[in-house]
């Protein structure tokens, strides 16, 4: 029961991870004609060790609204925004905006995919412990 409960532990934090990242390549989408806004990325491999527990950096700083035109930053629990990075940027923009449009669209469906994967996990781990759970007169 503890590897289940381990388990599910870590594709719900998975999970959860995942969800913060698609509101953030929302904004990077968003704000692609923003001038000045600078794409952001997030290290999930590291946020995932934080999130359970088996990272040792220090976080880095949250994230801040730097020009009133910018579309708001979406709320990141306390373990995202400590992995959240600058994204790499293909080429210079005469506006200095960073967003490659491109490059959010494929990590967001990228990211959509290994969503459903974790859901899609937990839904089937949660269905053979209740299959495991009847009786034999259940059927």
């Amino acid at each position: 029961m503890n590897r289940l409960t381990q388990a599910l532990e870590f594709q719900s934090q998975a999970l959860l991870l995942r969800a913060d990242r698609q509101g953030l390549l929302a904004s990077n989408i968003a704000n692609a004609d923003t001038p000045g806004y600078e794409a952001r990325e997030m290290d999930f491999a590291r946020a995932l060790r934080e999130a359970t527990g088996t990272a040792s950096e220090p976080p880095s700083p949250p994230l801040a609204v730097t020009d009133a035109a910018h579309v708001a930053q979406p709320v990141f629990s306390d373990e995202t925004t400590s992995t959240l990075i600058w994204a790499r940027h293909s080429q210079d923009a005469v506006d200095r905006n960073t967003v490659d449009l491109d490059r959010e669209r494929a990590s967001m469906a990228e990211n959509t995919v290994k969503y459903e994967a974790a859901l899609r996990f937990i839904n089937g781990s949660l269905r053979t412990l209740g299959d495991a759970m009847k009786s034999h007169n259940q059927g």
